[in-house]
């Protein structure tokens, strides 16, 4: 069954369910659970932070067994309780070779 706004999708995404490192570009590092997964982004649930529309965001996450660190502008971010917030991100720098694993792993 597909998701609502599949159809939307400029890049088709990757069910991760795994912890991610997040931070603002100029702070320290905050676990978060990594939803799912793109060439162009990455959704997170994240507790206990102020994450707003637009904060730009360095973000570490695994393809494969490789750690990649990626940049991006918060584009959506939904309050799911008064501790949770669920996030997309939309890279704006990302390692190449995430990139190809990426694309690979979608292929496959």
């Amino acid at each position: 069954m597909e998701r609502p706004g599949h159809e939307r999708r400029k890049y088709p995404r990757i069910e991760m369910e795994r912890m991610v490192a997040v931070s603002h570009v100029d702070d320290g590092r905050q676990l978060a659970h990594g939803r799912d997964l793109s060439l162009g982004g990455i959704r997170f649930q994240i507790v206990g932070a102020e994450v707003g529309l637009d904060d730009v965001l360095r973000i570490f996450f695994n393809v494969e067994d490789q750690t990649f660190s990626a940049v991006g502008r918060v584009v959506w971010a939904t309050e799911l309780d008064a501790f949770t917030t669920d996030v997309g991100l939309e890279f704006l720098e990302i390692d190449p070779l995430a990139c190809q694993l990426l694309a690979r792993d979608h292929a496959a």
